[in-house]
C-alpha cells in the first residue's frame, strides 16, 4: 500500500525565494529515488509564501530511504531558517 504524504511550508516573508529554490532542488533527486510514485510541489498562486508538497512512496522502507538520502539530509539541515510554519498529512486514496 502506498504512503502519501502532503507537507506545507509557509516561508518567511523574506525567504520566499530561498525556500523555493530549496524545494525545487529535491525534485528531480527525489524522483529518481527507488519507490517514489509520484513528487510533485506546488506553489500557490494567491499565496505565494505557501508551497505544498505531494508525494507517494510504495512503501515506508522507500519512505524512509529518501529520508536518508544526501538531498533530504540536506533540505532538513536548511529548511527552517526559511520557513515560518509547516505541517504535514498522511493521505489516503479513495479510488
Amino acid at each position: 500500500m502506498s504512503l502519501i504524504k502532503k507537507v506545507v511550508f509557509v516561508a518567511k516573508d523574506d525567504s520566499i525565494q530561498e525556500l523555493k529554490s530549496l524545494l525545487e532542488s529535491m525534485i528531480e533527486a527525489s524522483r529518481a529515488e527507488d519507490g517514489c510514485e509520484l513528487y510533485n510541489i506546488y506553489q500557490m498562486r494567491d499565496r505565494p509564501n505557501t508551497f505544498i508538497v505531494i508525494e507517494s512512496w510504495e512503501s515506508e522502507e522507500a519512505l524512509k530511504g529518501h529520508q536518508n538520502s544526501p538531498h533530504y539530509i540536506h533540505y532538513k539541515g536548511n529548511y527552517q531558517k526559511y520557513t515560518a510554519d509547516k505541517y504535514s498529512d498522511e493521505l489516503l486514496s479513495l479510488g
